[in-house]
């Protein structure tokens, strides 16, 4: 059993939400491992999409010009087009983001790989040590933690203060601790590709809808490059397998109801088709003893709405000014991280329902379902509040407008 210098922190997992806060806590002064187990980060097909509310939670960190530097780009138009309404008409009902939120620059676009890669760097030019290609990963919680793992044939053993979990969804660590995810139904398959030379299409134009037996959704990224994703039935995951996926995918965005859609559909595939189920996940305690998670690592939302790299980043400052703030970091320390949390993925939970019963459901009950619910957008408080909450922020419209009984009475009228 080889040694190394014990840290204050060790991070699980070199992802977007670790890389996040080792260079956080390594720019304030600590002491940080990052493990990752992984040689290389791959394209997951999610984590690309920062809405308005993240955006601030970026530059509350101090990370928002580095993401910039490094090629991030700001999306200032959305629309939102129906198989059921005119494109002419759907382009006048576009929201320009600035008007919306006044001072916002829009939503934030730049590739999974690439952000890893960006705060991975960032972490080490701060202080962090960062070990890849790490094996047998073990955390045993407790007041003073036990983390062991394997690197390059040679085991180790360290005791840091404390433990981050920041291994994703698919990590072990949480389960490791003992910090129990629930889980809700999954209503849909949903999955993304990327493409490249789709310069026919407005870089900064954002655009979401359903037509046929799809929701389909383009997120531009700059320089011809286009994250695309649709969302499907229970029924149909098959379309995404294969090797003919990424051409069947593109062929979906050949689509009568949205302007230059061609330039999406002709664009070059850039990666497989990756599916995934729709469903959220989220944990009322994200800590252990001696650990804490953050990011998907802690539950995820639903990602029709696109909150992920939002909440990571939410989560990265949560904890950061907790542990900047106090010598205790004990889970005593924890609680209002868990509490604000909690609220945070219910009142996102709730928004991401009403986008996938609005978006995902292809029927003719549906259709019509669609269409009402479109029309009371500013009208509905409801209706209006978990529309707005994927953009704006959870915190941006009255608590009210967070009511499961009321979602359901809606729905059910619909």
């Amino acid at each position: 059993m080889a040694t190394i210098e014990t840290p204050e922190l060790v991070v699980i997992g070199g992802g977007i939400g670790g890389g996040a806060f080792a260079t956080v806590m390594a720019r304030a002064g600590h002491s940080v491992l990052m493990l990752e187990i992984t040689e290389a980060h791959r394209d997951v097909v999610r984590g690309e999409w920062m809405a308005p509310w993240g955006v601030n939670e970026a530059k509350r960190l101090g990370l928002y010009d580095l993401y910039r530097s490094h090629g991030a780009h700001h999306l200032k138009r959305h629309v939102t087009y129906d198989e059921d309404m005119p494109p002419a008409e759907a382009d006048t009902r576009m929201i320009e983001f600035s008007a919306m939120m006044p001072g916002s620059e829009g939503p934030l676009t730049i590739g999974h790989p690439r952000l890893c890669g960006i705060l991975d760097d960032a972490a080490v030019a701060a202080g962090a040590s960062f070990l890849r290609g790490v094996r047998k990963v073990q955390v045993v919680p407790g007041v003073s933690p036990t983390v062991r793992f394997e690197h390059q044939g040679v085991a180790h053993e360290i005791r840091p203060r404390l433990v981050v979990a920041a291994d994703g969804r698919h990590g072990k660590t949480a389960q490791q601790v003992g910090i129990k995810l629930n889980a809700d139904p999954v209503h849909h398959w949903f999955s993304g590709m990327l493409v490249e030379d789709a310069y026919g299409w407005p870089e900064d134009k954002q655009v979401i809808g359903t037509a046929g037996d799809i929701n389909f959704l383009a997120f531009p990224q700059g320089d011809g490059r286009v994250r695309l994703y649709q969302g499907v039935a229970l029924s149909d995951k098959e379309r995404f397998m294969g090797d003919e996926a990424p051409r069947r995918f593109a062929d979906g965005f050949r689509l009568a109801c949205v302007p230059q859609s061609e330039a999406l559909a002709a664009a070059k595939p850039a990666s497989h088709c990756f599916v995934y189920p729709n469903n959220d996940t989220w944990s009322d305690e994200p800590f252990a003893p001696g650990v804490v998670a953050i990011g998907d690592a802690a539950g995820h939302n639903d990602p029709i709405i696109g909150q992920g790299l939002s909440i990571s980043h939410r989560d990265v400052r949560i904890v950061s000014d907790i542990l900047k703030s106090t010598a205790d970091w004990s889970t005593a320390s924890l609680r209002d991280y868990a509490v604000e949390r909690r609220e945070l993925m219910r009142r996102l939970r709730l928004a991401a329902r009403l986008a996938a019963v609005r978006d995902c459901e292809f029927d003719a009950q549906g259709r019509a379902r669609r269409a009402r619910l479109h029309a009371m957008f500013m009208i509905d408080p409801v209706v209006t509040g978990l529309m707005l909450a994927p953009i704006a922020g959870p915190e941006s419209a009255p608590a009210d407008a967070f009511n499961e009984a009321a979602l359901d009475a809606i729905l059910k009228a619909a």
